[in-house]
């Protein structure tokens, strides 16, 4: 089941949905689906979508593919590298990624994303039970000021730093997942949920002995290998075969 949420030039406000083909059927509460949608339905064709998530937090896993800690020089950590992102740094497909002036070198990094849909504080039954579904990340880095900054905070925090989306599928088994990103449409990164240090499964759980996560929550799983810079007039896709394709250009940052 693909869930997302959307506008339209009638209803500017979010609201969530279930895509059936071309056509979207409005719901009330996506962690709540066993509730019959409404018969309504609006068009696809005649709808924008948007984030298709409100977390209070989105939890991202630093290094969790060898080849990507080994292309900047960094060790393996023995267990999770955890940091936070903002809310205010998720956009939607198809909008813009804005360059700040403080930095001069940001990065994309495509992500494979969990979404929670229930809340999960010191998981010791089956973590996936607690998972809405998975969608596509894009974690922007200022790797600039990562390398500058003696942690991550500020690097991964710009408002636009956290495109995700476009949907959140249901039913797919995360061990078989593979996000792939494209810059201009050349292929500049591919991984394998099966590559990672630290499984999906594990994740779930160890970060909710850490911190109680809340439905709608994010995790970002971690970037393979081949991250870049990214320039204005950019396109950058992250793609998930059973997801789809996030699609965002970039900017520069505009004046305040």
């Amino acid at each position: 089941m693909k869930i997302c949420r959307f506008v339209t030039p009638e209803n500017p406000s979010p609201q969530w949905a279930i895509i059936r083909g071309d056509e979207l059927l409005p719901i009330d509460d996506p962690f709540h689906i066993a509730i019959t949608p409404p018969a309504r339905s609006i068009p696809l064709s005649d709808a924008q979508l948007v984030a298709p998530a409100q977390p209070s937090k989105i939890v991202c896993v630093g290094r969790n593919y060898r080849d990507h800690a080994a292309e900047l020089g960094n060790p393996m950590p023995p267990e999770p590298l955890l940091f936070l992102k903002p809310p205010s740094a998720i956009i939607g497909p198809d909008q813009e990624i804005q360059l700040p002036a403080e930095s001069d070198r940001v990065e994309y990094e495509g992500e494979i994303a969990v979404v929670i849909g229930r809340k999960a504080r010191r998981l010791a039954s089956n973590p996936l039970d607690y998972v809405l579904g998975y969608t596509c990340l894009n974690d922007v880095t200022a790797r600039d000021l990562q390398r500058r900054d003696a942690q991550w905070t500020r690097a991964k925090s710009f408002d636009t730093f956290c495109p995700i989306g476009p949907v959140i599928e249901t039913d797919l088994d995360p061990s078989t997942l593979i996000v792939e990103t494209r810059l201009n449409g050349q292929l500049r990164q591919r991984g394998a949920a099966a590559e990672m240090a630290f499984p999906i499964p594990f994740l779930i759980r160890y970060i909710s002995h850490i911190m109680t996560l809340e439905p709608g929550d994010v995790i970002a799983t971690g970037t393979p290998a081949g991250v870049g810079p990214l320039a204005p007039g950019d396109a950058v896709e992250i793609s998930i075969p059973g997801i789809g394709t996030l699609r965002n250009t970039v900017r520069p940052q505009s004046p305040p």
